[in-house]
């Protein structure tokens, strides 16, 4: 780029001063606010796990075991697209901007989804909700991670990120208490769209939501951002009522002359953190394979192998998504104090040893429909923190400029080579009917469990308590 004049040059201490902010409300309203997609999406998930034997039933849409492993494979793919699209439209247009038009395509296909007549119109409708979902992800990791203070930015995005299994618990019960409400038929159509209209609340709570001030000054906008970091401020000490301590550390200079960032943010993913993309591919596909492969299949599991009735499938989950949202609240913290490689590291290789083992002893015949989930619970429990580290991994290591696209990209990549192929692996291997083949999709998601976990001890980045500015400088940064 040429050098810039010095009247397109700005001074800035926004993140000095967002930074320094105490815990207050405010923070509080932004996990809530926009830390509910994953709720969503667990819940999104489950209800359709726990509620497959219907779906594909004789009172549903009489689906095989793999044309239902497609259609959640669909759900993933109209993640990815959004993801994509939308993460786009986020770093060009900003994140408030999208937090609308992203849950409200949600909303559509989720309520759509319960109204499908054919396997293709629901493939459609899992498309639909995927779009929505996959965007999300990127304009919601983005700003979660730009307000929140740097000291406390691992433990938080974990536990969000891992809030996704509080909406899984949510969704194995309510669908088994629609079942028990509702002839078969109709049940699985009313939980989504119950799912739907619950969601309408997100609405209201975003509007009190600000534009990320760290994508105001580096889209041109260095004052707007200052007012916006002031109007923050000023919400913060009424709600502490004690003065703000001085921001730490050096100003940062930007440039102002640019506002669209997406070329040069694709060739710096590809080219200065290159190392980081293969990083952040290995971490986001493995979790996504291991993740979505058992998930989305879980029910069949359970009904096929061990006859638990569909209508029960849904009570399994519970223990396992309540173990599954422990392990980021239990073990986030150690994120932020024993550091990021040691604990990324360590989590994805006992994950990969404790799948193996699972697989192994399924395949043995050693396990009841109840210790098999025992034994998924305790293994999740640990991956589960795996998983949502690798979010918050591609969301901490790259510039401001390209954050909500390196999510995406990522989120697209991970899922695109791991979370689409998962289900439909597991949902064939599950129709042969053979133990063993389930066994041999644990050790391919063990396998990549283990290559992720190499992957972080070799390239891993030490973001810990830092900055994000000094993890990775803005493209926008002048010396």
């Amino acid at each position: 780029m040429d050098r810039p004049a010095p009247s397109d040059v700005a001074t800035t201490d926004v993140p000095a001063r967002l930074d320094r902010l105490p815990w207050s409300r405010f923070h509080t309203l932004v996990v809530v606010a926009l830390g509910i997609t994953w709720i969503l999406d667990g819940l999104e998930v489950t209800l359709v796990g726990s509620l497959s034997p219907a779906i594909s039933g004789p009172h549903g849409l009489n689906l095989s075991g793999g044309e239902f492993g497609w259609t959640a494979s669909a759900y993933l793919a109209g993640a990815v697209a959004g993801a994509l699209g939308f993460g786009w439209l986020t770093d060009r247009l900003g994140r408030k901007r999208l937090f609308t038009v992203t849950l409200l395509i949600y909303l559509a296909g989720t309520v759509t989804s319960g109204l499908a007549w054919s396997l293709w119109a629901f493939i459609l409708c899992r498309i639909v909700t995927g779009a929505g979902i996959g965007g999300e992800y990127a304009a919601v990791n983005a700003t979660i991670q730009e307000l929140i203070p740097a000291r406390r930015r691992g433990f938080t995005d974990l536990v969000i990120n891992g809030s996704f299994w509080l909406g899984a618990a949510a969704g194995g019960l309510g669908a088994d208490a629609v079942q028990a409400w509702l002839p078969p038929a109709y049940a699985w159509r009313a939980v989504f769209v119950i799912g739907g209209v619950i969601g309408l609340g997100v609405l209201f709570l975003r509007r009190f939501v600000p534009e990320s001030p760290r994508w105001m000054m580096t889209h041109g906008d260095p004052d707007g951002a200052a007012a916006v970091v002031a109007g923050i401020e000023r919400r913060v000490e009424a709600a502490t009522g004690q003065p703000l301590p001085p921001p730490e550390g050096t100003k940062l200079r930007l440039r102002t002359d640019i506002t669209a960032w997406f070329g040069p943010s694709l060739r710096t993913l590809f080219s200065t953190y290159r190392r980081r993309t293969v990083l952040g591919t290995a971490l986001m596909g493995a979790q996504a394979f291991c993740y979505n492969a058992v998930l989305f299949t879980y029910a069949l599991v359970l009904t096929r192998y061990y006859h638990v009735p569909g209508a029960r499938a849904g009570l399994y989950l519970v223990p396992f998504a309540l173990g599954n949202f422990a392990g980021p609240v239990l073990l986030g913290r150690l994120f932020d104090s024993v550091g990021r490689k040691p604990m990324i590291a360590g989590t994805y290789a006992l994950s990969a040893v404790l799948l193996a083992a699972t697989g192994a002893a399924f395949a043995a015949g050693m396990l009841t429909a109840v210790t098999l989930m025992a034994a998924w619970t305790v293994t999740f429990f640990v991956a589960s923190a795996a998983a949502s580290a690798a979010y918050l991994t591609v969301g901490e290591s790259f510039p401001l400029e390209v954050r909500a696209v390196a999510i995406a990209v990522f989120y697209a990549l991970g899922t695109g080579v791991g979370g689409i192929s998962g289900p439909a692996v597991f949902g064939t291997l599950i129709e042969g009917g053979q133990r063993s083949g389930l066994l041999y999709g644990h050790l391919a998601a063990a396998a990549l469990m283990a290559l992720a976990a190499l992957a972080e001890i070799l390239l891993g980045v030490p973001a810990e308590r830092r900055p994000l500015e000094e993890v990775a400088p803005p493209l926008s940064a002048v010396p």
